[in-house]
């Protein structure tokens, strides 16, 4: 199975991330986005850098770098081997972030997210639902994109709550207030629940 877990900046995406790498088990393979190549990695050593000016197509184009890469050399690798798969992030990311926030147009970023994969999408999309004050209060980094302040965050978290309307078959809300304990159990009962389907 392949799951994503997205949200705003401090939704908990991380910590929750590695949580269900470790429910799920051995041979779980943890991603993130952009990440988990060194390609990627440098790519998101970029796009975090807040020294660095970049446009939303730009900006766009690079997590498309990153996102072709670990999915060819990680993810499919990975499914084919029939192993899970947790990622921080993925394509509802861009969605998100460049085709909403960023005006890029929703349409034109899912062809474009489309392309990156080959068409792949998670099996299961967890959505850490958190009001953005409250995310931004908790965002532990520095990057550039936190540094945007509030009215990102409140673009994205609404850019977010269609996307589970659009993407219902496949995405999980789940309430990321609450201790990491709890928000984590709510994690695992909508993992449990795809399981059963």
């Amino acid at each position: 199975m392949f799951v994503s877990l997205e949200g705003i900046d401090g939704s908990g995406k991380s910590t929750q991330a590695r949580l269900l790498v470790e429910a799920l088990g051995e041979g779980t393979v943890a991603i993130r986005e952009p990440g988990g190549t060194e390609a990627a990695e440098r790519i998101r050593e970029l796009l975090a850098d807040p020294a660095v000016s970049l446009q939303p197509l730009a900006e766009l184009m690079l997590f498309l770098a990153a996102r072709a890469e670990v999915t060819e050399r990680v993810i499919r690798p990975a499914l084919e081997a029939e192993r899970h798969v947790v990622a921080d992030r993925f394509s509802d990311s861009s969605v998100a972030y460049q085709g909403a926030a960023r005006g890029l147009g929703v349409g034109e970023v899912i062809g474009l997210c489309e392309a990156a994969t080959d068409g792949l999408w998670p099996d299961l999309t967890l959505l850490l639902r958190l009001d953005p004050e409250t995310g931004l209060g908790r965002a532990e980094g520095d990057d550039r994109f936190e540094r945007e302040g509030l009215g990102l965050q409140r673009a994205v978290a609404e850019a977010y709550e269609e996307i589970a309307v659009i993407a219902s078959d496949r995405v999980a809300v789940i309430d990321a207030a609450g201790s990491v304990e709890e928000v984590h159990e709510r994690v695992m009962e909508a993992v449990r629940e795809r399981s059963r389907d």
